[in-house]
């Protein structure tokens, strides 16, 4: 496609920035030729426009699709430019913290300025093996990679560490070398890689120093030769260094620091050694204090001072050289201190008394006198004459510092060719890794010529870089057989022809420093007469006539001319060189014996011209020069090399963590050649895709009938569809390879289909809802209407009856008001007549009766005034008593409240006396509530008072009308005055009343009184129950503390006993190991003295005669009284020859002895059969019926099991639920099935029948055959027992036919028949009732889903469009997920089931066809057989003690056999389990028998070296290490099953407690079994581990078992594709086949069920370890897919333990970091409450692990998302406190310790045979 048509509206492009180089910004229409400008928008919104350069027509660079953000390699991108490759390594270093990507074959290194936990030793393990391409970018990987190639190409290989300073490079080239180390072995010398690692501390002490860049800046570059030989272990190594910073020492810029040992000879000033060197604070000397920073933060120089002395002494450097060393270092500090006075322009002088010259003439054994005048002095010699010249103060301060500067600089090499001996091998080097620590490409303001040297080796490196990298392009496109151009790239050959070329820089300079007069000046002038119109690389500045300017590959450099011929000349003082060589110091002679040996050469050659001087002088070699033959020296051993690339960036200049500058990021980019190598690739095929990948990945793009089976012409024809321009991509043999930018292009389209398609989804499903919606409406508005339009006929026809209701109804009222108003004006008139004349009258009577009967009133309210008064105040009394006694009850109140609640804890200890304190309280409550009822009664009876008195009062009144009344009617006041009387009465018996209700009132008052009384009594009581229950509970409380606390100290008890076993068994390990180590040695230090004393070697057969210093010393301890007699020893020593002619003799007269003995007991043997074949057919008559009885029994269980087998096959074939399709009628399996269902069914009932017959035969039999035997008594017994055809009167016929019992026969045979019947009956009714209930449990969960359904479609439709289709989208894939596995396991289940089924009805048909074989066989010879009664001689049986005898002497032969060559496969499926074990413990309880302890202690030392022997031998065979690991439990728990021993007796029976050992304790060799026992499990461990490492990542991580969910993105060159077939792949079937075999080897061997469990635990553990170990580190493995399959692999091995019921042996628990990490990636990560959620589940994990798996989360499908940074912060914070280590990857070496628990053997020792295989006939049973 045209490159315009990528640049659409919406496409992404890089867009040129002044502080951000480069800036993300999207296009606003589209771009069409010929337009001038880019609309654009940035991120922020901002709109800009970008002008298009009309000459160039360059447009912006577009950005990469999302899922290729964050790579491993650079070169997997499809837009292969710088901004691409700026990005990619901001958001891996900056959002997931990751400091290495591969770019190419170049591995980016970026300084994170923290320290990181990715370096520890399960790193290095984790690296070690892998492919480069298979792990995370890490220097371990590379370093890996070019061991694995030296290993493999037999080719010396070398790691090119580069980077300006600061960038990191010392401590990558630190940590490829503690790699080499780690990895490889040693090589007979011992430390070697102890000795490669110290060099390290000793060169950063000498050669690094602090600046503003870098605060541990290595000053010096370096190349270290690791030397490893044929079997790739490291031997030795070698240094070379170049352009040691020599200025350092003199002169340190402002916050800089000289070189660490000055510091560090400072810090340790104080230590009595030292003492002599008269040193002080750095501060106090000139070369240290320069910098005003003598203190790094975090270092201390001190500490780091015993680090470089513990560096040389593990070099050989002894304490007397290296206090030379620090004796000439302390000199030259105090030369720095030597002050030169002035005394004339020219002429200047140092003070005699001088403290510091007279220190550092001490330290250097040289005259004070001499060095104070050459300091001041220097020396000119003419052809005929000598002049001795004074200097100036300058000269001299110059002379002084180039002085220091000399004495360092051949120090320093004095101690890298140190440091090369101690590290040279006198093995033969092989081959060799080189390290390369070099500086990387420097500019600076001013720019001299140390910066000129370290660009001049950066452009060498840079040519050799190029040229490798066009090298491996062109090879790759080679071996895929593709057609290619020649890649342009930059060539800097001119560049470094400039520089050393004839006539080039370094030749003018060596040239103006042979001059007498050469200056800089001069030299500049040479340069722009001769370099600056012939090359191009090199111009002049325009303002300065001292400097140069030269086009590096990187940038232009300028450089000042100042200085560079007098560092290149790198003058000194002879005269002082002289004095120093007239010293007495020993290593100073050492430093200077090159310049003697230089100086004699030419006066040899000169003879007798005597000009010796000019010689000298004219064969000296220049800075320069040198430089520029070691450059070309180690070009050439890197061009013989293959080389790594490691390209160290630094991200900031503030030291800042994990903080990028992306302009500093650019320049060093462009300096280092990672740009260069992308332009190299995006100019040839960048992108490279397998067939498979491809097809998998771009499938979407093809129809279905585009898809054939050749995968590769399938992706040929859809390229040729989608990429017309054929240039831009080419098929390989394996892959497809693609130009810059196609890759991106196809992602587009890709992502344009999946668009399309989920649009066309979307509008189909838009388009169901929208039409379901309305017709849903329409039929809504449909039954609206019809109901309205009813609704309003109803209506109306009710308007019309109420219309006409109304007239009729307003008529009959209109005429009924009329009526009643005239009636109510009628009544209305005579009412108030009446009332009028009612009220005068009245009116009357009120008058007369207030005026007579004031009086009476008065006197009597008067008396009742008085009375209430009184009442009042009684009231008042009692209420003030109450409110008294109601505070004092409140008090008591709160006070049993304060009780009552310290009560609490003795209620939740003591129930009983709870209940008796609620019962209490219960009754207090009663008391209460009874109180509460008297005073709601007495406040009723206070409420009738009042009325009453209300009533009173209102009587009163009434009195008043009457006595008004009165007055008006004087002719009623007789009758008044009766009514008043009859008041009177009525107030009396009132008052009587309120009496007695006041007497009630007082009792009640009273009773109140004495029950508030009891109750305080009560309360008193229990008070002091409380007390005394609150002592009780004191006492409880310190008892349950002092549990508390024993329980306490016995967990803490049991926690150190474990992690003392734990510590004791991997000492023991490790002693073992020494002890195996120690063995090996004397072994070969023996047979290296045999092998020149004797002509023979030793045989095998004397292995295991020779016991290890290990078991004789057990030996010695095990009783006091045995010392080995040494003078055998010595006489066997001597004697060997004559003893090995003996022990051949001896061999060969047992051997015959043997073959006698096999040929006696095969004659035995035989007449001992015979014998037996006469008592068998004696004894027929008697056992033939027992045999028979039991035959048909077990035929009938067999049929039994075969008829129930055929059953359930029936149901799994035939089963509804069953997920697997049956075959369908009328097919062809289906014919055969039923075919056999039909067969099996009739063979059935014919077996059934003939059983019934077998049976009425054999009984029959049975009665004629023994008729007259003491059988034939019994049967007849039982004949005689059958009631039915005996005792009852039967005609002569039925006894007749009943006289064999064949009637009875046939009842039974029927009853026997309906049993079955009514069995299958009962399997059949439930066989329907689980039908049903599956039938009902499917219906019920149909029900459920469409619920669930309902309910989320409800959900969906308040959610927004987007939001619904996402959730939809979710809630399928997740259905459809499920149903997926649903489906695979009952597929899996079923299959299996009718394999199994299948496999069994085949072994049952066969064993029925045996059996009636067998029992025709036994009818027909007991038919033909006739009874004779026979005497039988039966042969009395021989009691075996348990014992098995041998010879002394014999146990090297028993062990041979019995260990040494034993094979285990053989023994574990034929022969008991422990069966050596067993014999071994019966020969050892006779030679406790025989009371010899000789015999004890020689089996047993035997028995463990031999058993050492096999071990070690065959250690990584499973098998006999299991083998052997079960037999030495089994014989340490027979030692303590044997041993007399209570605690062990008691699971004995009483034969084995008379055989326990009688004579010997052996509780010491049960701890040395213990201690061996514990060795094989642990060698056992390691085994395992061996065998299922390969297997684990494969299996738990690669192979992908669930289809469909993982995608695939594209990779870079480093990612190695697996050519695999996936019938070949490992899938996690072959893990657990795995763990099968090594379950049932050890179930064979007979190993101890708890042992089992715990070895089954340390397998899960490990495939756990590794598997995360693996997933931490690999980039690609942490997606949601991923998550998926690693639960999926979790849930099979889990299934795999609940099959084998190992549930219960922790293994599961080990894998619950496996099952948390799944989850975190699946789970979603973007609000808090996420990350709550994720610290609540991730228990198992710690906090560096959920951060590194976050970090690592990549996108691999469309739906799926990064993790914000800001959420990893919230996890951080959130996980902050938790308290646990701060490791990132598990231990996978960690072995749990092991628990050897007494499992007691049921095995009887005198029924135990031995085996003719075994060869073990010379020992014979007791």
């Amino acid at each position: 496609m045209a490159t315009s048509e990528l640049y659409s509206k919406h496409a992404r492009v890089w867009l040129p920035h002044a502080e951000e180089v480069w800036k993300p910004a999207e296009l606003l229409k589209d771009y069409s030729p010929g337009d001038l400008t880019l609309c654009l928008q940035l991120e922020d919104g901002t709109k800009v426009e970008h002008k298009i350069d009309p000459k160039t027509n360059d447009l912006l660079p577009l950005r990469n699709p999302n899922i290729l953000v964050g790579e491993n390699d650079l070169t997997a991108l499809s837009y292969l430019h710088e901004p691409a490759v700026l990005h990619n390594l901001k958001v891996r270093f900056i959002d997931s913290k990751l400091i290495y990507t591969y770019c190419g074959i170049v591995l980016v290194a970026i300084n994170p300025y923290e320290s990181l936990p990715i370096y520890e030793a399960d790193i290095i393990n984790a690296y070690s093996g892998q492919n480069m391409g298979d792990m995370d970018p890490h220097i371990f990987a590379v370093a890996e990679e070019a061991y694995k190639q030296m290993a493999r190409d037999e080719r010396n290989q070398s790691i090119i560490v580069s980077g300006e300073s600061g960038a990191g490079k010392t401590v990558s080239a630190k940590y490829a070398m503690r790699y080499f180390a780690t990895v490889s072995c040693s090589s007979g010398e011992a430390n070697v890689e102890e000795r490669v690692l110290a060099s390290n501390p000793i060169m950063e002490a000498l050669g690094n120093a602090k600046t503003t860049r870098n605060d541990n800046s290595s000053r010096f570059g370096k190349y270290i030769e690791i030397g490893f030989d044929k079997k790739h272990c490291i031997i030795g190594a070698n240094m070379r260094t170049y352009l040691l910073e020599k200025s350092r020492v003199v002169f340190q810029a402002q916050s800089e620091r000289n070189y660490h040992i000055f510091y560090q000879l400072c810090a340790s000033s104080h230590l009595p050694e030292f003492k002599t060197f008269k040193l002080g604070c750095a501060e106090d000397f000139h070369y240290t204090n320069q910098g005003q920073s003598p203190v790094i933060d975090g270092v201390d120089d001190a500490k780091e001072m015993c680090n470089t002395r513990k560096a040389f002494s593990l070099l050989g450097v002894g304490d007397g050289d290296q206090m030379e060393i620090y004796q000439i270092l302390s000199a030259i500090l105090h030369l720095s201190n030597v002050e030169v006075k002035e005394q004339t322009a020219d002429r200047c002088s140092i003070v005699p008394d001088n403290v510091h010259l007279l220190v550092f003439s001490e330290l250097m054994g040289v005259s004070r006198e001499d060095m104070a005048h050459w300091l001041c002095h220097k020396k000119l010699k003419t052809t005929t004459e000598t002049y001795v010249k004074p200097m100036s103060k300058m000269n001299a301060l110059n002379g002084r510092d180039a002085l220091a500067k000399h004495v360092y600089a051949r120090l320093f090499s004095w101690i890298v060719d140190s440091v090369n001996v101690a590290l040279k091998s006198t093995v033969k080097q092989r081959s060799f890794i080189g390290v390369l620590d070099i500086y990387g490409f420097e500019t600076f303001e001013i720019n001299s010529f140390e910066q000129f040297c370290i660009n001049y080796a950066n452009e060498k490196l840079q040519q050799q870089f190029n040229m490798h990298v066009f090298k491996l392009e062109q090879e790759e496109y080679m071996k895929e057989e593709i057609p290619w151009t020649l890649i342009d790239f930059y060539d800097n050959q001119p560049c470094i022809n400039l520089i050393e070329a004839k006539l080039g820089v370094l030749d003018l300079l060596d040239e103006e420093c042979k001059m007498p007069k050469g200056s800089d000046d001069t030299w500049a002038q040479k340069l722009y007469n001769t370099l600056l119109k012939q090359n191009a690389h090199f111009d002049k500045p325009r303002l300065s006539n001292a400097a140069f300017i030269i086009h590096h590959f990187a940038d232009k450099v300028e450089y000042q001319c100042v200085g560079f011929l007098e560092k290149n000349k790198d003058t000194v003082n002879e005269e002082q060189i002289n004095v120093l060589k007239k010293s007495k110091f020993n290593l100073l002679l050492k430093l200077f014996e090159d310049d003697d040996k230089t100086s004699t050469s030419p006066k040899k050659k000169t003879g007798t011209s005597g000009r010796v001087g000019p010689t000298q002088k004219d064969n000296r070699k220049t800075v320069g020069l040198q430089f520029r033959q070691s450059l070309h020296l180690l070009m050439g051993t890197l061009n013989a090399t293959t080389p790594h690339y490691v390209r160290c960036i630094k991200p900031n200049d503030h030291k800042a963590p994990f903080t990028l500058d992306p302009v500093r990021a650019v320049q060093q980019l462009r300096a280092c050649g990672i740009l260069e190598t992308i332009r190299i690739s995006a100019a040839g095929f960048p992108s490279r895709w397998t067939y498979q990948e491809f097809f998998n990945r771009y499938r979407v793009l093809m129809k279905q009938k585009d898809a054939l089976p050749d995968r590769k012409q399938t992706c040929k024809n859809l390229l040729e569809k989608l990429i017309q321009d054929e240039e831009k991509y080419q098929f390989g043999k394996n892959k497809i390879f693609f130009r810059a930018g196609q890759v991106a292009y196809l992602e587009k389209l890709r992502s344009d289909k999946l668009r399309m398609a989920c649009v066309r989804i979307q509008k189909t499903i838009r388009c169901f809802l929208a039409r379901k919606k309305y017709l849903r409406m329409r039929e809504s508005a449909i039954i609206i209407q019809k109901h309205v339009r009813g609704h309003q006929a109803r209506c109306y026809v009710k308007f019309l009856r109420q219309t006409s209701a109304a007239v009729i109804i307003q008529r009959n009222v209109r005429m009924w008001a009329q009526r009643r108003r005239y009636q109510q004006q009628r009544s209305a008139a005579i009412a108030i007549q009446s009332l009028w004349r009612t009220y005068v009258a009245r009116e009357k009577y009120y008058k007369m009766m207030f005026e007579k009967r004031t009086v009476v009133i008065q006197k009597w309210v008067r008396g009742w005034l008085a009375r209430r008064r009184c009442r009042r105040v009684l009231a008042a009394v009692v209420l003030l008593q109450s409110c008294v006694r109601r505070m004092r009850a409140r008090v008591e109140l709160k006070k049993l409240k304060v009780d009552a609640r310290s009560v609490e804890h003795f209620k939740k200890l003591n129930v009983g006396m709870e209940n008796k304190i609620l019962q209490l309280q219960h009754k207090i409550n009663e008391q209460h509530r009874e109180n509460r009822e008297l005073s709601e009664r007495m406040s009723a009876v206070t409420k009738t008072l009042t009325t009453d008195r209300d009533k009173q009062y209102r009587e009163i009144e009434n009195i008043r009308k009457l006595e008004q009344e009165a007055r008006t009617k004087v002719e009623k006041l007789p009758s008044l005055l009766e009514q008043l009387t009859f008041l009177q009465h009525e107030l009396e018996v009132t008052r009587k009343e309120k009496d007695d209700l006041e007497e009630q009132t007082n009792k009640y008052k009273e009773q109140t009184q004495q029950v508030v009384d009891e109750l305080n009594m009560k309360n008193n009581t229990l008070k002091s129950n409380i007390d005394e229950l609150n002592q009780q509970i004191l006492e409880q409380d310190q008892q349950l503390t002092d549990i508390k606390t024993n329980n306490e100290n016995t967990k803490q008890l049991e926690k150190n006993l474990a992690e003392e076993r734990s510590r004791y068994q991997s000492l023991l390990s490790e002693h073992l190991h020494l002890e195996e180590r120690h063995k090996d040695l004397k072994e070969e230090m023996d047979f290296s003295v045999s092998s020149r004393k004797l002509s023979h070697k030793r045989t095998d057969s004397n292995y295991s005669s020779n016991s290890s210093e290990f078991s004789e010393s057990l030996c010695s301890t095990g009783d006091e009284d045995i010392s080995p007699p040494p003078e055998d020893e010595t006489k066997a020593a001597v004697d060997l020859p004559i003893l090995l002619k003996l022990q051949r003799r001896v061999t060969e007269l047992e051997q015959d002895k043997q073959s006698l003995l096999e040929q006696l007991d095969n004659k035995e043997e035989a007449q001992q059969e015979k014998a037996k074949e006469v008592e068998k057919q004696n004894s027929v008559g008697r056992v033939e019926l027992d045999l028979e009885t039991l035959k048909r029994q077990e035929l009938e269980n067999e049929n039994k099991k075969l008829k129930q087998d055929l059953n359930k096959l029936r149901k799994s074939l035939t089963s509804e639920n069953s997920d697997a399709a049956p075959p369908t009628p009328g097919s062809q399996p289906y014919s055969i099935l039923l075919d056999q269902l039909s067969s099996s069914n009739e063979e059935l009932e014919m077996r059934k029948e003939e059983v019934l017959l077998l049976r009425s035969h054999m009984v029959r039999q049975e009665a004629l055959k023994h008729k007259d035997s003491a059988l034939g008594e019994v049967v007849s017994l039982d004949l005689s027992e059958i009631p039915s055809f005996q005792d009852v009167n039967r005609s002569t016929d039925i006894h007749t036919l009943n006289e064999d019992g064949e009637l009875w026969l046939a009842y039974e045979g029927l009853k026997e028949t309906n049993r079955i019947l009514e069995c299958q009956m009962r399997e059949q009714e439930h066989t329907h009732s689980e039908k049903l209930k599956k039938l009902s449990e499917e219906v019920n969960k149909l029900k459920d889903e469409k619920e669930q359904q309902q309910k989320l479609f409800a959900q969906n439709l308040l959610l927004p469009e987007d939001a619904r289709i996402e959730a939809s989208l979710e809630h399928e894939i997740t259905r459809l997920t499920k149903e997926n596995l649903e489906l695979l396991e009952d597929g899996e289940s079923q299959d299996k089931t009718i394999r199994k089924l299948k496999k069994q009805l085949k072994f049952y048909q066969k064993k029925v066809e045996d059996y009636e074989a067998s029992l025709q066989q036994r009818y027909t010879a007991s038919m033909m057989d006739t009874p004779v009664r026979t005497v039988q001689i039966t042969r009395k049986e021989k009691e075996y003690q348990g014992m098995l005898k041998y010879k002394q002497g014999e146990e090297n032969r028993l062990l041979k056999n019995l260990v040494t060559d034993l094979k285990p496969r053989g023994v574990a499926v034929s022969f008991t389990p422990g069966l050596p074990a067993y014999i071994i413990f019966m020969c050892l309880r006779y030679a406790d028998s025989v009371n010899n302890d000789q015999r004890v202690s020689d089996l047993l030392n035997s028995t463990i070296s031999s058993i050492k022997g096999v071990i070690k031998r065959k250690g990584n065979d499973f098998d006999v290490v299991s083998f052997w690991l079960a037999n030495m439990c089994r014989l340490m728990h027979c030692l303590k099953q044997y041993s007399g021993d209570e605690v062990y007796m008691k699971h004995n029976t009483a034969k084995q407690n008379e055989q326990c050992l009688s004579n010997f304790e052996l509780s010491e060799y049960q701890q040395v079994f213990g201690d061996l026992a514990i060795q094989i499990y642990r060698q056992l461990i390691k085994c395992l581990e061996d065998i299922l490492q390969p297997v684990i990542v494969a299996s738990m991580l690669e192979h992908n078992n669930v289809q469909g969910v993982l995608g695939s993105i594209p990779t870079g060159l480093r990612k190695k594709r697996s050519s695999v077939s996936e019938e070949d792949a490992v899938t996690v079937e072959v893990l657990l086949q795995r763990l099968s075999l090594f379950h049932s080897i050890m179930s064979q061997h007979g190993m101890d069920p708890e042992l089992i469990k715990q070895v089954v635990r340390q397998q899960y553990y490990i495939v756990c370890a590794v598997t995360l170990n693996n997933l931490l580190l690999r980039k690609d493995m942490c997606s949601w897919g991923k998550g998926l399959q690693i639960r999926f692999n979790v849930w099979q091995l889990e299934e795999w333990l609940t099959e084998r019921e190992l549930t219960d042996c922790g293994a599961a628990d080990t894998l619950e970091p496996l099952r948390q990490v799944a989850q975190l990636l699946q789970i979603k990560k973007k609000t808090e409450a996420d990350a709550q959620a994720i610290c609540t589940m991730c228990t198992a994990l710690t906090t560096a692990q959920i951060v590194k798996v976050l970090t690592l989360y990549t996108p691999v499908m469309e739906f799926e998302e990064r993790v914000p940074t800001s959420f990893i912060t919230t996890i951080k914070t959130l996980l902050k406190d938790r308290v646990e280590p701060s490791t990132l990857m598990m231990d996978t070496k960690k072995i749990f310790s092991v628990t050897l628990q007494f499992t007691p053997s049921c095995v009887a020792l005198e029924t135990i045979q031995i085996p003719a295989s075994l060869n073990l006939g010379f020992l014979s049973r007791i």
